[in-house]
């Protein structure tokens, strides 16, 4: 692509935006009457659902990040956290390309996303594990070649 793609730019900056919030409260905890309304697509890449709640939720779903969450871990692609779904605790993960709000009703504050297309990031993905593996093929294949 020629020039600058500053929509994903713009989107990407937004996605640090919540991703210090949290690291902030994996950290400190919520601090007084903060929290958080998180909606995301549940069937992007890399979502980590029970089957129970994905078959409740195909397309996406919102959580809150309030007074029960439990293992709140960060990490630069999205979070994992423990949240109480019908009287059951369940780990799940949620990148941040998955995210399609965010919104501390406290702080009168909300973000809006738009995922980039599975297929980009398909492309990504493929285009570095083909380069990896050609490497791999080149170097092991000069590494046990008969001289």
């Amino acid at each position: 692509m020629d020039g600058f793609n500053y929509e994903e730019m713009v989107q990407e900056g937004l996605r640090s935006v919540v991703r210090e919030a949290l690291e902030t409260a994996a950290i400190e905890g919520l601090p007084g009457a903060h929290h958080f309304y998180i909606a995301f697509k549940t069937d992007y890449p890399g979502v980590q659902l029970p089957s129970f709640l994905l078959e409740r939720h195909p397309e996406e779903m919102t959580i809150v990040i309030q007074h029960q969450y439990w293992g709140l871990e960060v990490d630069a692609s999205g979070f994992y956290i423990t949240l109480s779904f019908s009287d059951s605790q369940e780990r799940i993960y949620v990148p941040f390309h998955s995210l399609l709000s965010f919104m501390d009703p406290y702080a009168k504050f909300g973000l809006q996303f738009t995922p980039p297309p599975y297929t980009d990031l398909d492309e990504l993905s493929d285009t570095d594990n083909s380069d990896l593996e050609n490497t791999d093929n080149v170097i092991a294949l000069d590494t046990f070649r008969k001289k």
